[in-house]
Formats: C-alpha cells, sequence, structure tokens
C-alpha cells in the first residue's frame, strides 16, 4: 500500500514499477478475501467448502507467479518486494491448500501409494519451475510436512516427506544455478538523469 502511494507515475521508472505492483492487487486481494472466507467456514466447521476458497487462493496466486510476473530485476528494490510478497503468498499457499484439503476428506487416513506419488511429483514439477523465492517456500512446506506427520506418528511418510524436501531442493537449486532467473540490469546514465529531472518537477 505504502509503495501504491508513494511511487510517481510521472517518473518513467517508477511508472513501471507501479505497473507492476498495481497488476499484483487484484490478484492479493482476491487471496485476501478468498482466506478470509476460508476462516469463516473453518470456523463453522464446513471444512469441504472453506476448501473451495483454499483451491481458488492457491491456484490464483500461482498462476499469478508463474504466468503474469516479470522476471525479478535485482537491482531494483520495488521488484525484489514485489517478488518475495507475491511468491511467499503462493508458497503458503500450497501448504494451505494440502492441510485443509487432507483435513476436509482424509482426517486420520494413511496417505495411498497413488497420493504419495502426487506429492513428490507435484513439488518436483513446481520446484522446476520456482525460483530460490518460490522454491523455498515449497522446501519449507516439505519440512512443515515432514515435521507434522512425525508428531502424528506416521514415520514413514514423515521420512519420505523430508526426502522429497531435499529433492525439491536439489532441483530448485541446479534449476536456479544453470537457468539464473532474475535480470539485472543498471539503467543508462540518461534515463537517470531523466529521472532526476522528473523527480525534481
Amino acid at each position: 500500500m505504502y509503495k501504491l502511494l508513494t511511487l510517481n507515475d510521472k517518473n518513467p521508472a517508477q511508472a513501471k514499477d507501479l505497473a507492476t505492483i498495481q497488476k499484483f492487487v487484484p490478484y492479493y486481494a482476491l487471496g485476501n478475501v478468498c482466506i478470509g472466507t476460508w476462516m469463516f467456514f473453518w470456523n463453522s466447521s464446513r471444512l469441504d467448502i472453506s476448501n473451495i476458497f483454499v483451491i481458488i487462493n492457491t491456484l490464483t496466486q500461482l498462476w499469478y507467479v508463474n504466468t503474469q510476473l516479470e522476471p525479478m530485476d535485482a537491482r531494483n528494490w520495488n521488484s525484489i518486494l514485489t517478488h518475495v510478497v507475491s511468491k511467499t503468498f503462493a508458497g503458503i499457499g500450497v501448504l494451505d491448500l494440502l492441510h485443509n484439503t487432507s483435513a476436509a476428506y482424509a482426517v486420520g487416513q494413511t496417505p495411498s501409494t497413488a497420493v504419495k506419488a502426487l506429492t513428490g511429483l507435484g513439488f518436483a514439477a513446481l520446484g522446476a519451475s520456482s525460483d530460490w523465492i518460490l522454491g523455498g517456500c515449497l522446501v519449507y512446506d516439505l519440512v512443515g510436512l515432514s515435521v507434522g506427520q512425525a508428531q502424528y506418528g506416521d514415520q514413514s511418510w514423515s521420512s519420505l516427506l523430508g526426502a522429497y524436501a531435499v529433492g525439491t531442493a536439489a532441483i530448485v537449486g541446479a534449476k536456479n544455478y544453470f537457468r539464473p532467473p532474475y535480470v539485472s540490469r543498471a539503467a543508462p546514465y540518461k534515463q537517470v538523469a531523466q529521472d532526476e529531472v522528473d523527480d525534481r518537477a
């Protein structure tokens, strides 16, 4: 909100940053509406209905970061902050989806072989398309799930989730090492000078 109010759309460089942030606003707003609605149905013990809003939020945020968000400019703090906020939002959404779905439809049930396989494949696929930020969130999700399952006494599933965390971290690391997802552009001298003139105007 602070950046939306303080960035100057008459400054070419800031106008681009502002446009990027404004593009994220509807996705962020929808996500927060979904979270608020989810909490209402969760507290009402209607986990099946609450899960609908979790699915909407998670898919919306993943759609945004994978198809709408421009590559992060490592020299631009506005770009960095937008990526951090949007990708952590999406990453935690994945954990919410898994937790809420299991709570709604599989309480006390041991995951089937198919569920275990799909979990591994899903995280591997997401990791292969993620940068360090989203990828780190995915690894965090798996570590959290592994610890949770250990506390519930399912050591086998906990160990497998831990292995998935290591595997996802390796995939994210390799992907980002060989294909860095960030750009790092220094503004040309003339553009910087023009920006200073615009700021003084």
